[in-house]
């Protein structure tokens, strides 16, 4: 990859990841409600998921998914659904008493690899990264070398500053009924982010 091509290939991921969405959201619902350190198992999971749709987007995978309509709907409406289900229990739990006990690192892990992982627009993201920046001639591997230190450095930096955010948001939130706003302001995030990727499909005429 020349100089250039990584330039351009860097300020397309840095917009990539810094633009707000679920997993943002995620990151800093967790940093409010468990602290910093414990929403960095967040940032493991994403990162897991990066590592895997980089890996399966150099062998060309995820253009298979992409190129099915049925199993691009399929996972359309199961990242829905599922983000939604988060946005709804979300809100009912704002306005309850915080639990004493903090959720197990696994329990954490698999929720922000699952809210990272069920996003289609996590697919385009990657098959617009390879198709526009990986150069024809040159093994896909070697350029690997490159392009997934460069993606997964400023994945982590975007959502650990998320993470800091989320952190400081919760530490500002002294009185109960300014905490139970932010939650409930995060829980509309995600049941807007799984309306808009439910609705996205009639948005095609398909």
């Amino acid at each position: 990859m020349s100089w250039e091509a990584w330039i351009i290939f860097t300020s397309f991921w840095v917009l990539f990841v810094t633009t707000p969405g679920p997993n943002a959201v995620n990151c800093i619902s967790v940093a409010m409600a468990y602290g910093f350190r414990r929403a960095l198992i967040c940032v493991a999971g994403i990162l897991t998921q990066a590592t895997l749709f980089l890996t399966l987007s150099a062998f060309g995978v995820t253009a298979l998914i992409a190129a099915s309509p049925l199993a691009f709907l399929v996972l359309k409406w199961i990242g829905a659904g599922f983000l939604i289900y988060l946005g709804i229990r979300g809100w009912r739990r704002a306005g309850q008493p915080q639990a004493s006990d903090v959720p197990e690192a696994q329990q954490l892990y698999l929720r922000a690899f699952m809210i990272a992982a069920i996003n289609p627009k996590s697919i385009a993201g990657y098959l617009a990264a390879f198709s526009q920046f990986v150069q024809p001639g040159i093994p896909v591997s070697t350029q690997m070398w490159v392009i997934m230190p460069t993606a997964l450095g400023l994945t982590t930096l975007s959502y650990v500053s998320y993470c800091a955010l989320g952190a400081g948001l919760g530490r500002a939130a002294l009185s109960a009924m300014f905490n139970i706003y932010l939650q409930r302001i995060l829980a509309v995030f995600f049941i807007t982010y799984g309306l808009l990727l439910g609705s996205s499909h009639f948005s095609k005429g398909a």
